[in-house]
């Protein structure tokens, strides 16, 4: 009789652990399988069991309780990731796991843009507007706010009433790709911090500065200079040690690019009254650098602005041949003769 409660007790225990058991297989099994993907975050800070019961809530998985149970067995979770992911119902343990674990997640819709060499700030708001990434009045108000934005470089730029633009010639001209949505302020920070890692990448600086004792707004002024009156590549430093001869020989620069700048829109020519725009900014007028860049300069004229070419040049003149190249010249004669030479090739 002893023998025989033993006997039926361990059948009781069998049966039991053999029904746990099913009832594990039964919740550890895929919920029913769907084309139709859910879409969840994983928040920064979530443990395994948080992730576990949020499968659960999500449809994904039949237990939170069984697939932690896994998890402890499997010795995995601790590494998974936050983000936003897109599960199918139907997948496995191990493709949930391997996912979470590899930080899968769903790619963020991106906005894509190019802001061309020399483009200035009115330019890159139109351009940007009318391609809905920005909103124009707020780029242009955020242009002369330069406190909106945290960004070591620009804490150096000068107060100055004059500056049409605070930010003219700092917002890099690159192509970009940020979170589409992102707010104008955050896109035009992006362009800042790209301006900075340029910068940065420059070797040397704040001894070329010291060298040529220029601040980095002066410098980029006259890179700025050199890259709206510049096309052909290697006659950037070239062009870039006219402007120091002129300014060291007390000459006005007399460049077209600075009127241009003051110009609702560029002109393919400048008429004689258009040289006699008052501002500042006109080289026909004043000596000297303007107050500061009149467009966006490139990296190429950045490093032509601290390491000019020398030469006696005093005088340059765009070839009318197609080469978007120009003619030299010393003197104020040989340069008339260039112009009329100019003039012979078109």
């Amino acid at each position: 009789m002893k023998g025989k409660a033993i006997l039926v007790f361990l059948l009781i225990i069998v049966v039991v652990a053999g029904g746990a058991g099913v009832y594990v297989w039964n919740m550890m099994r895929p919920v029913q399988a769907s084309t139709e993907p859910i879409v969840f975050e994983i928040k920064s800070g979530s443990g395994t069991s948080k992730i576990a019961d949020q499968l659960e809530q999500e449809g994904l998985i039949r237990s939170g309780l069984a697939f932690k149970g896994y998890l402890k067995w499997k010795k995995q979770g601790s590494n998974f990731m936050a983000g936003t992911y897109s599960l199918n119902p139907g997948v496995s343990y191990d493709e949930i796991i391997t996912k979470l674990s590899n930080g899968e997640v769903v790619p963020e819709s991106m906005v894509k843009f190019t802001i061309p060499e020399g483009y200035t700030v009115l330019q890159m708001a139109d351009k940007l507007s009318a391609e809905g990434i920005v909103d124009r009045e707020e780029f242009i108000k955020l242009a002369n706010d330069p406190s909106a934005f945290d960004i070591d470089i620009i804490k150096d730029i000068p107060v100055d009433e004059e500056l049409r633009y605070v930010l003219e010639g700092y917002l890099f001209p690159e192509t970009y790709e940020l979170k589409e949505g992102s707010s104008t302020q955050e896109i035009m920070q992006r362009m800042l911090e790209e301006f900075q890692t340029k910068v940065d990448s420059i070797p040397d600086l704040a001894s070329k500065l010291k060298e040529r004792n220029l601040s980095l707004h002066e410098v980029l002024t006259i890179a700025s200079l050199v890259e709206r009156e510049v096309v052909v590549d290697q006659e950037r430093p070239l062009v870039a040690g006219v402007i120091y001869n002129r300014i060291k020989q007390d000459m006005k620069l007399e460049i077209d690019a600075t009127v241009q700048y003051l110009l609702d829109k560029p002109k393919a020519r400048l008429l004689f009254k258009d040289l006699k725009v008052q501002s500042p900014y006109n080289t026909y007028l004043n000596k000297g650098l303007p107050p500061g860049p009149i467009a966006s300069p490139s990296l190429p004229s950045i490093e032509a602005a601290l390491n000019p070419e020398a030469s006696e040049y005093l005088f340059y003149v765009t070839k009318k041949d197609g080469s978007s190249g120009h003619l030299f010249a010393k003197t104020y004669k040989e340069h008339q003769q260039n112009i009329a030479k100019s003039k012979a090739a078109q």
